[in-house]
């Protein structure tokens, strides 16, 4: 049976999964449903269908995701509009072109009003500035309230934590969708924002960003056995009361199986992630040595301030797991947008190493010395092509 939270002041009965549409829809580039296929769209209904047969009825999409509203739109108004939490995103930008591609997203979703709006990829603070300005995005989000057309707005992000944290203290956001899970918990101090203003807490992309559970290494399922990495890294995150949903970028309506399992086994939550915890912790250590483990991250500077834009924290968190986990092609996937995906994945890879410029920039660290080194073998290990990512807006 699901579950459902109180998505903070929005005052929503979330469901604890989200149906977040960026990998059931036909095209990643923008089209007219003519040009949709019979057996893509019958596998985005089947998911649909699933979704709601299931108790997940909020469906979470974005201008950004290329033919995922125009094929929503033929789904969706067949169902009771009450029953139904509908979410879009809109990248921030200058308020008429905001609403000329929100009025693209509502012309493709067929609705007359959405639930949750998202300004979506709040990544910086000059994004942060161009949808607060007067006369911004945010006024035009305001009166789409006015108009009945929009319940709640909030943002999403890939931004540093103290980005993030930033906006979430203006006070003018219902809900956030950010990154956070098991092997990324920097932005948790985030989330403790989000709640004292008692907002909703949506998790992105838990299963891909997560660390590729759809795919795991051998050695991570061998370390989560008798569960899977993915039923942990559920149970982990719904732990925390302060976080809401998480979505899960289903592609095919079988893509829900896993997650239902974890909340048959939420009488054993704690135990659980408990257990798994410490052996996944465990071998971290035994790879990676104590110290390195417990101090890694200490005097790291932002990407901004490296020499080169070399984005060191990223990087050495990827060695971290694909060393001590194998997960190399989770790795390979990250470490590759590096310096192709603009700010949602910022920095760059190791490719052009200077040691001497990157020793200085890494000298509050207490493995100065060492980092030099661990990032040459990370380029090694993981770099592979660079990649562009599939939507320039998730």
């Amino acid at each position: 049976m699901m579950h459902y939270r109180r998505f903070g002041r929005t005052e929503l009965q979330m469901p604890v999964f989200s149906c977040g549409g960026m990998r059931y829809q036909q095209d990643w580039k923008d089209t007219e449903f003519d040009n949709i296929l019979s057996e893509n769209q019958k596998r985005l209904v089947g998911c649909i269908e699933r979704s709601l047969a299931v108790g997940v009825n909020h469906i979470e999409t974005a201008r950004g995701y290329g033919s995922s509203e125009v094929q929503l739109g033929q789904i969706l108004p067949q169902y009771d509009r009450e029953k139904l939490i509908v979410q879009t995103k809109v990248a921030p930008a200058e308020a008429a072109d905001f609403l000329k591609t929100f009025e693209t997203s509502m012309d493709r979703l067929k609705l007359d009003h959405i639930d949750l709006l998202s300004f979506h990829g709040i990544n910086n603070r000059n994004l942060l500035d161009l949808t607060l300005r007067k006369g911004g995005a945010l006024e035009v989000g305001r009166q789409l309230q006015k108009e009945g057309r929009v319940r709640f707005l909030g943002f999403s992000t890939h931004g540093a934590c103290d980005v993030i944290t930033e906006a979430i203290e203006t006070g003018e956001f219902d809900y956030v969708n950010l990154h956070w899970y098991w092997i990324n918990q920097v932005n948790w101090p985030a989330i403790e924002a989000a709640t004292r203003h008692d907002m909703g807490v949506f998790i992105i992309s838990p299963n891909d960003k997560g660390g590729k559970l759809y795919e795991p290494s051998e050695k991570l399922r061998e370390l989560c056995e008798p569960y899977s990495p993915m039923i942990f890294n559920d149970l982990f995150c719904l732990l925390r009361p302060q976080v809401h949903t998480l979505s899960l970028g289903v592609a095919k309506p079988e893509d829900f199986d896993e997650h239902l399992k974890a909340l048959e086994l939420w009488h054993d939550a704690e135990k659980i992630v408990a257990e798994v915890g410490d052996r996944l912790e465990n071998e971290l250590r035994r790879q990676l040595g104590f110290d390195w483990f417990a101090r890694w991250q200490e005097g790291l500077p932002a990407w901004e301030d490296v020499p080169g834009e070399v984005n060191v924290w990223e990087i050495l968190r990827l060695w971290n797991y694909a060393k001590a986990l194998d997960m190399v092609e989770f790795g390979k996937m990250r470490y590759n947008l590096l310096g192709n995906a603009d700010h949602w994945f910022p920095g760059k890879n190791a490719a052009e190493l200077d040691v001497a410029a990157i020793s200085r920039s890494v000298k509050d660290s207490p493995f100065a010395e060492r980092i030099p080194g661990v990032l040459a073998e990370a380029h090694e290990l993981l770099w592979d092509k660079p990649v562009e990512r599939l939507s320039k807006s998730d």
